[in-house]
C-alpha cells in the first residue's frame, strides 16, 4: 500500500495441558511455551510496529509466591526485547539452580514465566501516545486469584461514551475514557459478580479457602461475557486470562475481527492469524479452527474448552482488508484470493491500454501488491493464449506470426521503495516532503512517449504518496500513458472497528466528491447532509447520511476526478485510474464481506453514527477522530 494507513493489533494464546515437567522431559526445556509465544508474535510481526507485551500466570503457585508475570516493550524490537528479557530469567534460575532446573516444581517457585498460560499482544496504536501504559496485556489484580484479570485484545469500540456511562451507573468511577480500560473494567465488573454468585452459592457448606478452589473450577466465564458484552458496539477479538487460571478469547457478532485456534493434547493456542499457528505448531492448515462469531473459546482451570456463543450474531462481515492487505499472505487462501483480485481486472486493463501488449509495461508498487501482480500478470498471460488460440482456429489478428509466437507480457520494477522511511511518523505539514523521498525509479526500460506504463497498488487511501512521489517519479520516465490499478475499490468512509480510517477529508475519494460537487453547483447537498447528520445523534440506530452524496455520482465519475486530484503538475503523460468493483472483491474474497469502507454499509449501528460524526467534524473543520 503505497498509502500508509495503520495495521491490526495482533494477539497469541498459549494454555499447556500438561505439567511443567511433561515439556521439560520430552522437549528438554522449561521454555518450551515461551518459544511458541516468541513464534506466534514474530509471525505476527506485521500486525504490531508500536509496541508488544507478554503476560504468563501460574496455576499451581503457592500462595505468598507471584503468580502473574508481565513483560511490556516500545522498544524498537518489542518482541526480541521481551523475550530477551524472560531468557536472561531462564539464565538465572539455571545459574542459581543448576541442580534444579529440570525440576518443574522449583522452577515455578523460583522462576519467573514458568506459567501454563500465555497471553501475548503486538500493538499497533490507532491512536494515543506509544507508551508503556497504552501496550496491552493490561491488568486488573485482587488477593482472590479467579478477580485477577490480564485482558489484550485487537478492537475498537464504537460506543465508548455509553460505556463509560454505564460504569459510571454501576457505581464506578472509570480512571480515563478509552476502549481498552472500558472493556477491561466492565468484564472485570462481571468477573466479580460471577465470583460473588459462587461465593453466596457455597458460602455456608465450606471454608473460604476451599470456597476459592471451587470458583477458580467452576468459574462460568462465557456467562461473564454475556453480561459484559452485551452493550459493546464494535469489531473485537479480545482474550483475557484469570489469575486462576482460566481464559477466554471472544469475538464480536459480525466476525469483523480475525481469531483462530487449535488444540491437541498438549496445548490450546490461539492467534489473529493461521499462518503463524502454522508455523509455530508445524500442523496443516485444516487442523486450525476459526472461533464463530459471537461465539468464545473459553479455558477452564483444568485445561477442557468448549466454543460457546456468548451474544447474538450478527450477518458476518468479517473485514475484507484483512485480506486485501492487513494478514500476511503466506495463507494459501489469502494467496488465491489476493491474485485473483489482480486477475478480475485484466478486462478493465485491456480496455485502458487499447489491447496494445507489445507497447505496455507492467510494474507494481511495492510490496503489498505483488500478489495482485501476480494475478493480473496471469491474466494477461491467458489472454496472450486465447489471442493464439484463435489465430490457429483462422481468425485474423493485427499481429504477424512470429509476434504472436513470441508475445509476452512485458514486466519490469519501476518503482522501488528507495529507503525505509515510516511516512506516517510526521505531523501533516511535513508529510509531503517526505514522501517524496520514499521511493525510487527505474530509469531506461521506457520507450519515451510510446509505452503505457501499468501499475497495481493493492489500495488507495489519501492519494498522497501517489501524488507527490510515484507519479511524480514516473512522469520522469515520460511514457505516454499510465495507467494505475488499486485491486481495491474506492475507499469512501471511515473504519471504526481497528484500522486508523477516521477523517473524512484524508480520502481521495472524498476530495473528489467535494471536487465533483464544486463543479456540478451542488455544494448545497453539504449543508443538507450535514442537517440530518445533526439530527442523527438523537437516532438509536441511523443511517448512514453520507451515502446520499456519493449517491449523485457515478463511481465512473469519482475515478476520473481522483485521477484529476492526484496527477501531477509535471506529468505530461495521460493519467487512467480504475479500482476494483465491489462485485469483482465480493467474487474474489467471498468469505469476507465486510465492506464498509468501500460501500457504507457498516455492521453495527454505532458504524453509522460514526460515519455522520466524521462528516461532521470535517463540517465544523474538526480534524479528530470520529469514535
Amino acid at each position: 500500500m503505497s498509502d500508509f494507513i495503520k495495521h491490526e493489533c495482533g494477539i497469541a494464546l498459549v494454555r499447556l495441558r500438561k505439567p511443567l515437567q511433561y515439556y521439560i522431559d520430552r522437549y528438554g526445556s522449561a521454555a518450551y511455551a515461551a518459544r511458541k509465544m516468541y513464534l506466534l508474535m514474530e509471525k505476527q510481526k506485521n500486525r504490531g510496529q508500536d509496541g508488544a507485551g507478554v503476560a504468563n500466570i501460574k496455576i499451581e503457585q503457592e500462595p505468598g509466591l507471584k503468580y502473574i508475570s508481565r513483560y511490556r516493550s516500545v522498544n524498537d524490537d518489542p518482541i526480541s526485547d521481551i523475550f530477551g528479557k524472560i531468557d536472561r530469567k531462564y539464565a538465572k534460575a539455571a545459574k542459581l539452580g543448576q541442580e534444579h532446573y529440570k525440576e518443574a516444581d522449583w522452577l515455578i517457585e523460583n522462576c519467573a514465566f514458568t506459567g501454563e498460560l500465555w497471553l501475548g499482544h503486538l500493538r499497533y496504536g490507532t491512536h494515543g501516545k506509544n507508551s508503556i501504559e497504552n501496550c496491552h496485556p493490561i491488568l486488573r489484580q485482587n488477593n482472590w486469584r479467579s478477580r485477577s484479570l490480564a485482558m489484550a485484545g485487537n478492537f475498537n469500540m464504537t460506543n465508548v461514551d455509553n460505556l463509560v456511562q454505564i460504569l459510571v451507573d454501576l457505581g464506578q468511577h472509570p480512571k480515563e475514557k478509552s476502549d481498552t480500560v472500558t472493556v477491561m473494567e466492565k468484564i472485570g465488573h462481571f468477573l466479580d459478580e460471577e465470583n460473588q454468585r459462587l461465593f453466596d452459592k457455597y458460602k455456608f457448606q465450606y471454608s473460604n479457602k476451599e470456597i476459592a478452589e471451587i470458583i477458580a473450577k467452576e468459574l462460568d466465564l462465557t456467562h461473564v461475557l454475556q453480561k459484559a458484552c452485551r452493550d459493546f458496539d464494535g469489531g473485537y477479538a479480545m482474550a483475557g486470562l484469570t489469575g486462576s487460571g482460566s481464559a477466554f478469547v471472544a469475538r464480536d457478532p459480525a466476525g469483523i475481527r480475525p481469531a483462530y485456534y487449535y488444540a491437541d493434547e498438549e496445548v490450546i493456542v490461539v492467534a489473529s492469524e493461521k499462518p503463524a499457528i502454522k508455523t509455530a505448531f508445524n500442523i496443516e492448515y485444516d487442523q486450525i479452527e476459526e472461533i464463530k462469531p459471537g461465539h468464545a473459546l473459553t479455558i477452564k482451570r483444568d485445561g477442557s474448552f468448549a466454543q460457546q456463543q456468548f451474544i447474538e450474531t450478527l450477518p458476518k462481515a468479517a473485514c475484507s482488508f484483512e485480506r486485501i492487505y492487513f494478514s500476511r499472505g503466506t495463507d494459501p487462501d489469502i494467496y488465491r484470493e489476493r491474485k485473483e483480485l489482480g486477475k478480475l481486472l485484466v478486462p478493465e486493463v485491456l480496455k485502458a491500454i487499447n489491447f496494445d501488449l507489445k507497447n505496455t509495461i507492467f510494474s507494481y508498487i511495492p510490496n503489498t501488491a505483488e500478489t495482485a501482480f501476480l494475478g493480473m500478470i496471469e491474466g494477461i498471460e491467458e489472454h496472450i493464449a486465447e489471442m493464439r488460440l484463435k489465430a490457429l482456429q483462422g481468425e485474423k489478428t493485427t499481429l504477424s506470426a512470429q509476434e504472436l509466437m513470441f508475445l509476452k507480457p512485458r514486466v519490469e520494477k519501476l518503482v522501488i521503495k528507495d529507503v525505509k522511511m515510516r511516512t506516517f511518523i510526521t505531523d501533516d505539514d511535513s508529510r509531503d516532503d517526505l514522501v517524496s523521498h520514499v521511493y525510487d525509479s527505474t530509469f531506461e526500460v521506457v520507450k519515451k512517449n510510446q509505452d503505457t506504463l501499468v501499475i497495481i497498488d493493492d489500495s488507495i487511501v489519501r492519494g498522497t504518496t501517489l501524488e507527490k512521489s510515484i507519479l511524480t517519479l514516473i512522469a520522469r520516465l515520460q511514457p505516454k500513458k499510465v495507467v494505475v490499478v488499486s485491486s481495491a475499490p474506492q475507499i469512501r468512509y471511515p473504519d471504526c472497528y481497528g484500522i486508523d480510517m477516521s477523517k473524512m477529508h484524508e480520502f481521495v475519494a472524498f476530495r473528489a466528491l467535494l471536487g465533483l460537487l464544486n463543479d456540478t453547483n451542488q455544494q448545497h447537498k453539504l449543508d443538507e447532509v450535514y442537517a440530518k447528520c445533526q439530527q442523527a445523534t438523537a437516532e438509536a440506530t441511523p443511517a448512514n447520511y453520507v451515502k446520499e452524496l456519493y449517491q449523485l455520482f457515478s463511481s465512473d465519475e469519482l475515478t476520473k476526478k481522483i485521477a484529476e486530484i492526484v496527477k501531477p503538475e509535471s506529468m505530461e503523460s495521460e493519467l487512467q485510474l480504475i479500482f476494483q468493483s465491489i462485485e469483482n472483491l465480493h467474487q474474489a474474497i467471498p468469505g469476507h464481506t465486510g465492506d464498509w469502507y468501500f460501500t457504507g454499509n457498516f455492521p453495527t449501528p454505532g458504524g453509522h453514527k460514526v460515519v455522520n460524526r466524521a462528516f461532521s467534524n470535517f463540517m465544523e473543520g474538526k480534524k479528530v477522530r470520529a469514535y
